[in-house]
C-alpha cells in the first residue's frame, strides 16, 4: 500500500519540537516498510491545493498524518484531516473534530468539566473566544492559589518555563495571561496548578478495543525546593538544561500506587469515549497531595519518536514500534462499527455485568434479622470503614426491618447460599422530585474482582428507574484508601458533581458523584 507520510514542513532553523517530527517521519516510514508498505514522506504547508495535488500525483491510498502545525500555526493543524475527509482519503490518528476539539486546550477543558471528568480550574481564553458552556471550571475570582500560564493551542510546552507559575489571586492570573497571550501564539489562558506527581498515560487501539498502555511517573530528580516542579520546554527539548537531564520518566511503582494506577487508566479511557478518538492518544495528568488525579492535556496524535515517551510505554507493554503502528494503520482501514460497543470506557475498563455470570447469586429486596450482623461484617472485611461507619450500616439494616418502606431505605442483597456476596442500599432524597441517594455498595472480598458490584450497580440503577427516578448520588471520600472506589464510580457511568474539602476531617473531602437516569443503558 502506498502510504504518505504527512508532516508540517521544517527547516535547519526550525525549534527543536518542530524538528522532532523528522525523527517520527523517519521511524514511522520504517516501520511501513517492514510491513510490506510503501512509505513516502511528504512535507506540507499553507498551501492546501498543492498537497492535494502531491496525494493525487502519487496515488496515496493512506495518509500516516504526523502533522503537528502548519506555518507554524498549532491552530490550524486539523486543516490537514479535514482535506483529507475532503479527497476521502483515510488516515490515522484522530478525526478532524477531535484535533479540533483537543487542540483548544479551553474546548477540550470544558468538554471534560461537562463530562464529569477532573480537570483543573481555568480562567480565560484571553483574548476571548466562544461563549462559555460551563462555569464548572473557572477560578474564583478572589480565590488565592498558584496559578500556570499557558498557550491555548500550542502544545510542547511552548513558552512554559519557572516564570509561568503566578501566585495569586484571578484577576493576577487573568492580567498576567492576558499579557503574555501574544508570545504564546495568540491566546492564553491561567490553569490553577496542581502541586503534586505528574505522569502520562498512552493509548493504543487493538482491533475494536482500546488498550491502556503502562503510566510512565515523570519524577523531578534533585529539584530544588525553589525550583517548579513542571515539565516545562526545557525540560523536554533543552538537552543541556538541568530539567532535560533530571526528568527521567519511571514506570515502576510501589504497591500503594496500584489503586492510582487503576484510576488513571480508566480517566484516560473515559477521555477516549468522550474526545472520540481513534488509533492512539495520550493522557497527562497531575496528582495532587490527596492522591486525586487531574487531566492536564489530551493528545489526540501524540509524539512516536522513538525516544519519546509513548515509544517508552510501548516497549515496557511488549509491543514493538512496527506493532504499534501496524495497529495505527489498521485502525485507519478497518474502522469500528459506529453501531458497536467501541468505545465505552475501552474493553480492560469495563465490567461484565451479565447474569449468567451469577448463576449461584440470587437477588433479593427484603432483609432478614440476621442480616444486621451480615452487613456488619461484609462492611467491616473490607477494611475501608470506621468502626462507627460500620455501625451505621447494620443500623439501616435494623430500620428497614422495624419500619419497613417507611424508612426510606431501600436494600438489594446478593446471596450465595447462606452467605451474603454484596449489597447495595439506597433511598429516594427527602424533599426532591425523584432524585435519589446511593448509600451504600458492596462486595464481600471472596466475590470481588468478579463484575458483581458493577451487577449489583446495574440492577440498583433499574429499580430507581422503574420507580421514576431520574438522577443518583453516591458520596465517597478523597483519601487515597478511596481511588480505587472513585474508579469505581467512574466506570460505572458516574460523574464528578461537586467537591468539598477537608469535609470528613482535615485532609479527607467529600466528592459527590451523580448520574442521570437517561446515561443508563440496561442491556449489558
Amino acid at each position: 500500500m502506498k502510504i504518505a507520510v504527512l508532516h508540517q514542513i521544517v527547516s535547519e532553523n526550525s525549534s527543536a519540537d518542530d524538528l522532532d517530527v523528522l525523527a517520527q517521519v523517519e521511524a514511522v516510514s520504517a516501520a511501513l516498510e517492514s510491513l510490506g508498505h510503501e512509505p513516502l514522506p511528504v512535507p506540507c504547508g499553507l498551501d492546501l491545493s498543492q498537497i492535494s495535488r502531491t496525494l493525487e500525483a502519487m496515488g496515496a491510498e493512506l495518509v500516516f498524518n504526523l502533522v503537528e502545525s502548519l506555518g507554524g500555526h498549532g491552530r490550524l493543524l486539523h486543516l490537514v484531516p479535514s482535506l483529507l475527509d475532503a479527497l476521502k482519503i483515510p488516515y490515522t490518528g484522530a478525526c478532524v473534530e477531535a484535533l479540533r476539539l483537543t487542540s483548544d486546550k479551553i474546548a477540550a477543558k470544558e468538554r471534560m468539566a461537562l463530562a464529569g471528568l477532573p480537570t483543573p480550574r481555568w480562567i480565560g481564553p484571553f483574548p476571548a473566544q466562544m461563549p462559555v458552556l460551563t462555569a464548572t471550571g473557572f477560578g474564583r475570582q478572589n480565590e488565592e492559589s498558584v496559578w500556570i500560564i499557558k498557550s491555548v493551542w500550542e502544545h510542547a510546552s511552548l513558552g512554559i518555563d519557572e516564570t509561568s507559575l503566578i501566585p495569586g489571586n484571578a484577576q493576577t492570573a487573568a492580567a498576567e495571561a492576558a499579557k503574555r497571550a501574544p508570545l504564546l501564539g495568540g491566546s492564553a489562558f491561567a490553569e490553577r496548578f496542581i502541586e503534586g506527581r505528574e505522569f502520562n498515560l498512552g493509548l493504543l487501539q487493538e482491533g475494536a478495543s482500546v488498550r491502556a498502555l503502562p503510566p510512565a511517573e515523570i519524577l523531578f530528580d534533585s529539584f530544588e525546593k525553589n525550583r517548579p516542579r513542571i515539565v516545562d520546554y526545557k525540560a523536554k527539548w533543552d538537552q543541556a538544561s538541568f530539567e532535560y537531564r533530571h526528568t527521567p520518566r519511571c514506570f515502576d511503582f510501589e504497591g500503594k500506587d496500584a489503586a492510582l494506577l487503576a484510576e488513571l487508566k480508566c480517566l484516560a479511557l473515559r477521555c477516549w469515549e468522550v474526545f472520540g478518538l481513534k488509533g492512539y492518544a495520550r493522557v497527562d495528568f497531575r496528582v495532587d497531595s490527596n492522591n486525586r488525579p487531574w487531566i492536564l492535556e489530551i493528545n489526540a496524535n501524540p509524539c512516536i519518536s522513538p525516544d519519546a515517551g509513548f515509544a517508552a510505554a510501548l516497549a515496557r507493554a511488549g509491543i514493538s514500534f512496527e506493532q504499534a503502528v501496524e495497529r495505527i494503520v489498521s485502525a485507519a482501514i478497518y474502522p469500528p462499527d459506529p453501531g458497536s460497543a467501541f468505545g465505552t470506557f475501552g474493553a480492560e475498563c469495563r465490567e461484565p455485568s451479565d447474569a449468567t455470570r451469577f448463576d449461584s447469586i440470587v437477588l433479593e429486596t427484603e432483609p432478614l434479622p440476621e442480616d444486621v450482623g451480615r452487613v456488619e461484617r461484609l462492611v467491616e472485611s473490607t477494611d475501608f470503614f470506621y468502626p462507627p461507619e460500620i455501625e451505621v450500616a447494620g443500623e439501616l439494616v435494623q430500620e428497614r426491618l422495624e419500619k419497613g418502606e417507611q424508612s426510606g431505605y431501600h436494600f438489594l442483597f446478593a446471596r450465595c447460599g447462606d452467605r451474603l456476596a454484596g449489597y447495595g442500599a439506597y433511598g429516594p432524597i427527602p424533599c426532591t422530585v425523584s432524585s435519589f441517594d446511593l448509600y451504600w455498595i458492596a462486595v464481600s472480598p471472596d466475590f470481588q474482582n468478579q463484575g458483581l458490584g458493577r451487577f449489583l450497580m446495574a440492577r440498583i440503577e433499574e429499580k430507581i428507574q422503574q420507580t421514576g427516578g431520574t438522577r443518583i448520588y453516591a458520596e465517597t471520600s478523597s483519601r487515597p484508601q478511596y481511588a480505587a472506589t472513585r474508579a469505581f464510580y467512574l466506570r460505572c457511568g458516574y460523574r464528578i458533581e461537586s467537591v468539598m474539602t477537608d469535609f470528613y476531617a482535615p485532609g479527607d473531602g467529600r466528592i459527590t458523584f451523580c448520574k442521570a437516569m437517561q446515561d443508563v443503558n440496561f442491556q449489558g
